[in-house]
């Protein structure tokens, strides 16, 4: 049988690729340029009997989402920059009591208000560190309209497999765009849920590490019934200041995502012609189509030059940007915004090979033309 196929934008992609992957409920608040998420799914929601709230504002939109993902249902907020600045105490609260849930950050221009409806690529950082303290991250970074939606997917398996927060970040062109997308039948991707207590509920611990770095989590209103707090925590779930407890959660809760197991379970990344390249493009959304592009053309004019395109940006791919760095005569990595990601490809690599930068911030995407011109720069 022929699969279903639309014509469809980024956005609407990616409330179809929380449907599919088993959301019940969106708490929100209007912001361009990601609004037709929640415009999608306050159609939708109601049909498979999730719900749909748009709340005052986006504190409260995501103070909703934790406290629906701890029913035990598949949540999702979206916004943009400003109003994932607002949600950052809130972030952090799910971070510290690992609360499943996945943030749609489309991104603009900034900071501020900055340009609502022109692309940029500056709050990448944002999704690593816009909360505060030492906490995990894992932020991925679609770049077509298919794979936003197959990318939303992975993010609720993610939420739902580390028992924390998920970003999705793309940029406003890949949001609004509109690209043939081919919808996957039930089943053919894999659907994580989230793993549930096998104790009887005197025995349940929210924060039990026997189990693991990942706790299995009870839904509120079923028989278990535990504390959860914003500050740190024994294994009960009540506060404490022991230093035990508090450095091994701290602990725990970043090597979760950053240690070898974690990483392997969430880094993808996407290489074009980097096996003989001598030149690498480094870079990631709407902007990466623009680079695969210039490698295309470069090619013809006889130059190794090859394409890394990180699909997760955190936890940033660490090895694989040090082996390229070896490899290499220089890396490139263009981006909308005045050198983020690029600060992490210089930090990883660490002088074994230049590292240049394009950057632009005026609202407009890079062209294939800006990035072929730097390349052209490396000696």
């Amino acid at each position: 049988m022929a699969k279903k196929v639309a014509l469809m934008q980024g956005n609407e992609a990616c409330a179809h690729g929380a449907l599919y992957a088993g959301c019940k409920f969106f708490g929100g608040y209007p912001i361009t340029p990601s609004t037709e998420v929640s415009e999608v799914l306050s159609k939708e929601l109601p049909k498979i009997g999730g719900k749909f709230i748009q709340m005052e504002d986006e504190i409260a939109a995501m103070a909703s989402v934790i406290g629906a993902s701890l029913t035990g249902d598949k949540c999702l907020t979206a916004s943009s920059g400003p109003g994932i600045s607002l949600k950052q105490e809130l972030i952090g609260y799910a971070c510290i009591a690992e609360v499943p849930c996945v943030i749609i950050s489309v991104m603009r221009g900034g900071p501020s208000t900055g340009m609502p409806t022109g692309p940029g690529q500056s709050d990448v950082m944002q999704a690593k560190w816009g909360t505060h303290g030492d906490h995990a991250a894992i932020a991925l970074a679609p770049a077509s309209v298919q794979e936003i939606f197959t990318e939303t997917v992975r993010a609720f398996n993610l939420a739902e497999k580390y028992r924390m927060p998920v970003q999705v970040v793309y940029d406003e062109i890949v949001g609004h765009m509109r690209e043939r997308i081919e919808f996957p039948e039930p089943g053919e991707i894999e659907v994580i849920d989230r793993a549930k207590p096998s104790v009887p509920p005197a025995q349940y611990k929210p924060y039990d590490t026997s189990f693991g770095d990942v706790p299995p989590l009870a839904a509120f209103g079923t028989e278990y019934r535990y504390h959860v707090t914003g500050l740190n925590k024994a294994p009960d779930g009540f506060p404490t200041t022991k230093a035990e407890y508090v450095d091994a959660e701290e602990r725990r809760q970043v090597r979760k995502v950053d240690g070898e197991v974690g990483r392997a379970g969430i880094e993808l990344n996407d290489e074009y012609l980097t096996d003989d390249a001598e030149i690498i493009i480094f870079a990631y959304g709407s902007t990466s189509r623009s680079a695969r592009y210039a490698v295309n053309e470069l090619r013809k004019e006889g130059m190794k030059v090859g394409l890394f395109r990180p699909i997760t940006l955190w936890p940033f791919p660490e090895k694989r940007i040090a082996a390229l760095g070896k490899q290499v005569k220089a890396i490139v990595v263009p981006e909308m915004n005045l050198g983020q990601m690029n600060l992490e490809v210089e930090r990883v690599v660490k002088g074994a090979c230049p590292v240049l930068h394009l950057g632009r911030v005026d609202g407009e995407p890079i062209n294939p033309g800006q990035i072929m011109d730097k390349v052209k720069e490396v000696k």
